[in-house]
């Protein structure tokens, strides 16, 4: 058999369905042996839209999504989509490949150590030079790149070694494994620390956006009162209607939210991990005790040192705190208070229509055709802000938007792919004109999919995010515009349909004609930012709502 022929053998042992990339003449061997496998060849239109949809896969399913490129320039294309899903807790398997190991004809043609270049943005990586440890090198990779916390990993794979004739061979056995519950006394632990604290409170963050740990920690604030807040990628864990839900963490100064923090003697931070959300904004004086939740052990930082850690299944341990903590109950009417005037402060829109619409328009406007469990992908950009701080979020991996790598052009390759798992669902990408424009071009890969899908393309053509910052800091305007195509004619140039918003129709009734067309619909939004001075306060609930 070819080698090429066992690797991808391997790859359906994995349950592998879409490899997504750009191939090249590398990987020509590897492609073949695809034709003929049940996996599904996604060629997209750049390598680095290819690893945002694997990782975004591999980010809903829990399986690692698998992204492929060439050597050199496609790797190295591939590179900021594989640091996304490393920094971003997404579990995603790439695959490059390489120059012939043993006979070599083109010298250092477009010949770059991968291997060395991954390195710092895989949890593991390797270039195949011996075919017979295909099979125990992929299950290696999957088991890897699944593992808590889940990330990426890399196989090189050169053309000889992919080429060549070997004995026949069999994939080794994918197994689910069990992860192992919290030991006893860690639990004992950190149920007599809430059971003896003041007023504890949640912070449930991307490693708890999972549909057992929503269950079991609705349960435990149910059961005992706790109220909980979300970082912006834990949206959804808690529904955002939930009478203990305080919602989520914006922006990185003092917010309503933080208010909660800000009352708390102990926190109780759920799949948190620093790179999302930066501990300095609500715990800047370091006097918080903290427990910590998790899979994995914490990373130190300065501001996050927990007194105590529960390492372990999350949703066994949520269960086994709700058990020791029955008797219990955090009853705060401060508390109740504060639900209150935040869930009015961030859900109540402006009452005056305007146009162009202002950010906090917009959100409501989205909401208002979206269903509970309808998903949104949100792009890098301030508007990513205002949805992360006021969009209600009904069901986990409902709103995904990435605060790890942060990287633009992210949002339409997401829901591309959360799509294709759940094509049941509306999907929605929210873009920036910045963002969209990174990695428009696949589009076309939508369009050939046969996806329904709408893109929210949110215009202010500029960086606007950066002018933002740049206002804030004092310094004059410059280096923030550009120039834009007119975005529903490009659409249709690529085969899809577009709209336009205007003065004369509300947001929400194009975005439901959009939804009602089918297809690949692009809606083009200019939008008003001078809202955005509000994200450049502090917001503190006042002592009189909180004292009653």
């Amino acid at each position: 058999m070819k080698a090429a022929d066992l690797f991808v053998k391997c790859l359906e042992e994995e349950g592998v369905e879409y490899v997504f990339g750009v191939p090249g003449e590398e990987n020509l061997d590897l492609i073949e042996s695809m034709r003929t496998s049940s996996i599904q060849l996604v060629v997209t239109r750049h390598e680095q839209h290819a690893a945002f949809m694997a990782a975004t896969y591999g980010r809903l399913t829990g399986r690692a999504g698998v992204c492929l490129s060439t050597l050199g320039p496609g790797a190295t294309n591939l590179m900021t989509g594989v640091a996304y899903a490393q920094l971003g807790g997404m579990p995603l398997l790439a695959i490059t490949g390489q120059k012939a190991l043993r006979d070599n004809r083109q010298g250092k043609f477009q010949l770059i150590d991968i291997v060395d270049t991954f390195r710092p943005v895989t949890k593991w990586n390797m270039s195949l030079a011996d075919s017979g440890v295909i099979p125990r090198s992929i299950r290696h990779a999957f088991k890897t790149a699944e593992a808590e916390r889940p990330g990426a990993v890399h196989i090189e794979l050169p053309e000889d070694i992919a080429g060549e004739t070997i004995e026949p061979s069999v994939p080794q056995r994918r197994l689910t494994l069990r992860r192992p519950n919290a030991d006893e006394r860690a639990l004992d632990r950190a149920a007599e620390m809430i059971r003896n604290a003041r007023q504890p409170v949640i912070v449930y963050s991307a490693g708890a956006n999972r549909k057992r740990v929503t269950t079991q920690l609705s349960a435990l604030c149910e059961a005992t009162g706790l109220y909980a807040i979300g970082t912006q990628m834990g949206k959804g864990v808690i529904a955002d209607d939930h009478p203990q839900s305080l919602f989520a963490m914006g922006i990185h100064k003092h917010d309503y939210v933080h208010t909660a923090i800000d009352e708390a003697d102990l926190v109780l931070t759920v799949g948190y991990d620093v790179v999302e959300y930066p501990p300095s904004v609500w715990n800047g004086e370091k006097d918080k005790d903290i427990v910590h939740i998790d899979f994995v052990p914490a990373d130190p930082d300065e501001y996050y040192s927990p007194a105590h850690e529960v390492i372990g299944d999350i949703s066994n341990t949520l269960k086994a705190l709700s058990q020791r903590l029955h008797d219990v109950r955090f009853d705060d009417p401060r508390m109740t208070r504060l639900h209150d005037y935040v869930a009015e402060k961030l859900h109540v829109s402006e009452s005056e229509y305007s146009f162009p619409p202002k950010p906090q328009r917009i959100v409501e406007q989205v909401r208002g055709v979206m269903g509970r469990e309808d998903i949104i992908s949100l792009d890098n950009g301030i508007y990513k802000i205002w949805f992360a701080r006021m969009y209600p979020a009904y069901a986990n991996n409902t709103v995904l938007l990435d605060n790890a790598l942060a990287s633009m052009g992210a949002g339409l390759a997401a829901a591309m792919a959360a799509k294709m798992v759940h094509p049941q669902q509306r999907v929605m990408a929210i873009c920036g004109d910045g963002g969209f424009m990174m990695n428009s071009q696949d589009m076309e890969t939508a369009v050939r999919l046969g996806l329904d899908l709408v893109i929210l393309l949110i215009r202010d053509d500029g960086y606007g995010f950066i002018r933002w910052k740049q206002a804030g800091d004092d310094f004059p305007d410059f280096g923030m515009d550009f120039g834009n195509p007119d975005f529903v004619a490009y659409a249709e140039a690529y085969g899809a349909k577009g709209l336009r918003h205007t003065a004369d129709n509300n947001l929400s009734e194009v975005l439901e004609q959009a939804y009602q067309l089918g297809g690949v619909v692009l809606v083009d939004c200019v939008i008003d930012y001078s809202a955005n001075t509000e994200l450049d306060v502090e917001h503190h609930v006042p002592a009189d709502v909180l004292n009653g």
